[in-house]
């Protein structure tokens, strides 16, 4: 059975906004983010917020056509991109966890506004770094250490650095190289 609920003040409203995003905070960083990727997203939302002037679950597709489309033109495809991400995983916790009482509070069925027609195009994926081979490890050690031998400052260095090091080692009958050592 369906709940009735008098419709909203506009400062309830507000509040559950406020709510709701530091759920969303609290959810990414649950899920161990980095402080900067959630301020970063936040950042994000805020801006989005501030565009449109009203809770982003009331955002169109076709405001984030115009958003996505006209505002960021002209900015770098990550930019795009790391709004959209942001703005579509606020979406994924609206629904996951907002929806029933969004719909309640406001008679709106939350739907993310960025789908397969104005996605941005991209992609953020981390690079996969394989580790070099043994062969490549000592191919690059022996190419560094024949260029250490060469190079203009250190053959000198080395060169006074053993002359005047003693050597730990004793020489042949049981002396030191050095006089008074």
């Amino acid at each position: 059975m369906r709940e009735f609920r008098d419709p909203v003040s506009t400062e309830e409203l507000e509040q559950f906004e406020t709510d709701v995003l530091a759920g969303f905070v609290l959810a990414r960083a649950s899920a161990e983010l980095a402080d900067g990727t959630i301020r970063g997203d936040v950042g994000y939302l805020a801006q989005m917020r501030a565009r449109f002037g009203r809770p982003l679950w009331d955002t169109e597709p076709a405001e984030a056509d115009g958003y996505f489309g006209k505002v960021l033109r002209g900015s770098p495809s990550g930019t795009r991109l790391a709004r959209a991400q942001a703005l579509t995983t606020y979406f994924l916790f609206l629904e996951l966890r907002h929806k029933v009482e969004i719909h309640r509070m406001t008679g709106r069925v939350v739907e993310c506004p960025i789908d397969e027609m104005n996605r941005p195009r991209g992609s953020k994926d981390a690079a996969l770094r394989i580790p070099p081979t043994e062969p490549e490890i000592k191919m690059l050690f022996t190419g560094w250490g024949g260029e250490l031998a060469t190079c203009r400052k250190f053959a000198p260095t080395a060169r006074s650095s053993t002359t005047t090091t003693p050597s730990p080692v004793p020489r042949r009958g049981g002396h030191h190289p050095l006089p008074g050592a």
